[in-house]
């Protein structure tokens, strides 16, 4: 076994056909980088996972709500503001969500764009099998080094913000003395390590974007790792930028302290619809106070506690001198032009308008199609890069605001869709997919999470059916999954409908738990059918070479 810097490092060999990638990504000193990583930040991720454990206890215990901190004062009330952001980050108006570069046709057609940016994906839509991790790592290499044919040069290109997986993952392929390597550190190292440089000197990066973080010692962790890697590389400190994703509620708490911690690195902050609401489940679902109502017909970013959460992240960011950037439209378009095409388009504008009219300075999409769309609607209504003059001195919001559950109740049509995407979004992660349509949309980890949080939560209260008064029961759910399986046997072979049952048995093992599985991505990791599948096998981890 070889040392890397006095530490044991082990790994997956390549899959098959990787072998080019492998070699090119995992160089020796490549492999010293990521565990000098791993070495240095290692036991600080245990120590926020453990404070993450902690909180949730003493919120169970105490039944607390949460509220902004009053430890923190000096940071909420003072005057400073972010570091500047290079040109090429100050117009944010539209970028390409969801966009794993494990699928390098869909990657392929995102630098083709005419996008801002492009949210080069390895969490919500991207699902981290070996195959797709080092062939995600490996087609961001080869943009970046310009070895996509029919692909510009990166400095023409739309801006790489570059996704690496939340606090939650690890990275089961690579181990350094014993442990495995927390996901984030592996894909923010290897990205980092390969393309950081030319990023810089091309005047398009390193950019990021963070998730999942849930307050401001967590961002504060970041900046450090940033600034680590930077004079590691030997690249000026505070080149690194990342946008934080507000996706948690008890970091909309925290958002001036998160963007203080990051004001040498920050590129602002995004609000996620569905990661957002999926967390009140998370934090709070054993409540009767905090069941939220179908998400198909009473959540969405008219309502109140989702209005106040957006308002009060563009009046935090642009107090702050940082861009507020919306959630991604996850709309798919017909595949033809006409009345159902023009109609679709103009759903999606008409909800990104209300977000520009707020205040935002840019959102996502994920249709390409919809990027000229977009770019026409703020070309119309907001022409210039940014709306950070817009202060928003009107808003006030107070914890109750961000607290406030809308009205609603649950309809048959939406817990059914609720198992059908959890049921698509694990059978999806079985064949190493991050994400997939459904009726008319794409479906990730977050519209996953949210779906199956709202069936745990259902059935944990017993919650009605609006039309029928019947109660969601576990009983109710196994026969609406049922109903799924029939309606949805593959044609195509019996180790479809087999993968889909497994599926299948796997969403229901997970809505009716005692405990609440904090994410469905963590469970799905360590499942031993997720594993098997995409031959993931501890007993096949070897030893680097010894020319380390």
């Amino acid at each position: 076994m070889s040392k890397v810097l006095n530490s044991d490092v082990e790994l997956l060999p390549p899959c098959g056909g990787q072998e080019k990638a492998y070699s090119i990504l995992l160089t020796p000193q490549a492999i010293r980088f990521v565990a000098d990583m791993v070495l240095e930040f290692n036991s600080k991720v245990d120590q926020i996972l453990r404070e993450r454990k902690q909180r949730k206890l003493e919120v169970d215990a105490t039944n607390a709500r949460p509220d902004f901190r009053t430890d923190t004062l000096h940071i909420q009330q003072g005057s400073w503001t972010v570091d500047p952001v290079p040109k090429c980050l100050v117009n944010r108006h539209v970028d390409l969500g969801d966009v794993s570069p494990a699928n390098i046709e869909h990657f392929t057609t995102s630098l083709q764009s005419s996008a801002q940016g492009i949210q080069t994906d390895f969490d919500d839509g991207h699902c981290p099998t070996w195959r797709t991790q080092i062939g995600g790592l490996y087609n961001v290499y080869r943009a970046v080094h310009n070895q996509i044919p029919g692909v510009p040069s990166i400095e023409h290109a739309p801006i790489l913000m570059l996704r690496p997986r939340a606090w939650n993952m690890e990275e089961p392929n690579m181990m350094v003395n014993g442990v495995v390597v927390p996901g984030p550190l592996f894909d923010f190292a290897l990205l980092m390590y390969h393309n950081a440089k030319i990023l810089l000197d091309k005047g398009c990066g390193p950019f990021f974007y963070l998730s999942k973080i849930e307050g401001y010692r967590e961002a504060r962790l970041w900046d450090k790792i940033f600034t680590w890697a930077e004079v590691k590389l030997g690249l000026p400190l505070g080149c690194v930028k990342a946008t934080v994703l507000i996706e948690n509620v008890l970091a909309a708490f925290e958002m001036h302290e998160i963007l203080y911690e990051l004001r040498k690195h920050s590129a602002g902050l995004n609000c996620g619809l569905w990661d957002y609401s999926a967390s009140f489940v998370n934090k709070f679902g054993h409540r009767p106070d905090f069941v939220l109502p179908d998400r198909h017909k009473y959540v969405n970013m008219e309502r109140h506690f989702l209005k106040s959460y957006l308002a009060l992240t563009i009046k935090t960011c642009h107090q702050r001198g940082c861009t507020a950037t919306g959630g991604m439209s996850a709309l798919l378009l017909p595949s033809k032009k006409g009345l159902e095409y023009n109609a679709a388009v103009e759903k999606a504008c008409r909800a990104k308008l209300s977000e520009i009219k707020a205040g935002v300075d840019g959102f996502m999409v994920y249709d390409i199609g919809l990027l000229q769309p977009m770019q026409q609607l703020w070309a119309k209504f907001a022409p210039s890069p940014n709306q950070l003059a817009i202060l928003r001195s009107d808003v006030n919001v107070q914890a109750k605001d961000l607290l406030l559950m809308p009205s609603g109740g649950v309809t048959l049509s939406g817990l059914k869709t609720n198992i059908a995407v959890g049921i698509l979004f694990i059978d999806s992660w079985l064949i190493g997919r991050g994400h997939f349509p459904h009726s008319g949309s794409v479906e990730d980890s977050a519209t996953a999470e949210i779906s199956r949080s709202q069936v745990w939560q259902w059935i944990r209260h017993g919650t009605c059916l609006e039309d029928s008064k019947r109660p969601v029961t576990r009983r109710l759910v196994i026969d609406l999954i049922q109903a799924f399986l029939a309606d949805n046997k593959p044609t195509s072979s019996s180790d479809s409908h087999r993968r889909l049952r497994v599926s299948a048995n796997i969403f229901l093992e997970l809505v009716t738990r005692k405990d609440f599985p904090e994410f469905i991505t963590t469970y799905m990791n360590s499942n031993i059918s997720f594993r098997a599948a995409n031959h993931l096998d501890f007993a096949n981890l070897t030893p680097v070479s010894s020319n380390l």
